[in-house]
């Protein structure tokens, strides 16, 4: 059984959240450090884009800019998400060679740790392709993935407590999707009806992640390469305020 190192930033600034993200995916396509799990909230609202997502077409960024909401683009692909402080986050790298290069084989593998983690808290999840996972029909984690260095990098959120209506207000419709808007989102406290300590969610999703993929799970600190490549990372243009 090989080892899952697991990094938590718990509460921090968005532009360094993703910065790190993009330290641990090179750092690991090196061989410099083992498989990581790192766990972060953003200290403030966040719209992370898609390394595609076009900004004008995916936020409305006058909104965005009255409500103080920061804007980072993301190494990952897929769609535009609002993210705040009522949202685990998760960066997952892993080598290349243990993920399924293609996206409908890696992703109900690697969309098995939220599942279980869910599970653990009695929420009937599932996994519903390509990267969401669904309570009641209702999505209540997304995902996405990028392949860097010989590395995958999968970061995902789930929804505890979140800001359903500012969501669907600051992100514009996907041409070509049906908006479900806040009827389309649940969240872990909406499903339980009880406030969820983010502790417990940290927990369930290293046991989720450490179950699906098999590895043995303990927590550490970022090296002084990762911090090196993180200010490096940071002097490019990460938040727009």
């Amino acid at each position: 059984m090989s080892d899952l190192r697991v990094i938590d930033s718990d509460l921090a600034e968005p532009y360094y959240t993703a910065a790190l993200d993009n330290a641990i995916l090179s750092a690991r396509g090196k061989g410099l450090v083992p498989d990581t799990l790192h766990l972060y909230r953003r200290t403030r609202p966040t719209v992370s884009l898609g390394y595609f997502q076009d900004l004008e077409r995916t936020v409305d960024t006058e909104l965005a800019s009255q409500q103080g909401i920061c804007l980072v683009r993301r190494a990952s692909g897929g769609s535009s998400i609002y993210t705040d402080q009522g949202q685990m986050i998760f960066g997952l790298v892993l080598s290349g060679d243990e993920v399924p290069e293609a996206p409908i084989d890696s992703y109900p593998l690697l969309c098995e740790g939220v599942v279980l983690a869910l599970k653990r808290f009695g929420l009937n999840a599932e996994w519903k392709p390509l990267n969401d996972v669904l309570v009641g029909g209702r999505k209540i984690s997304g995902s996405a993935q990028t392949r860097k260095h010989g590395a995958v990098l999968h970061q995902g959120t789930i929804l505890v407590d979140t800001d359903l209506e500012l969501m669907a207000k600051v992100l514009r419709p996907r041409e070509g999707h049906v908006d479900k808007g806040v009827g389309g989102m649940t969240t872990m406290r909406r499903e339980l009806g009880r406030d969820v300590p983010i502790g417990e969610v940290k927990d369930a999703l290293i046991e989720g992640f450490s179950e699906a993929l098999g590895k043995r799970p303990y927590r550490s600190y970022v090296t002084e390469q990762e911090n090196e490549e993180v200010k490096g990372f940071l002097k490019g243009a990460y938040c727009s305020k």
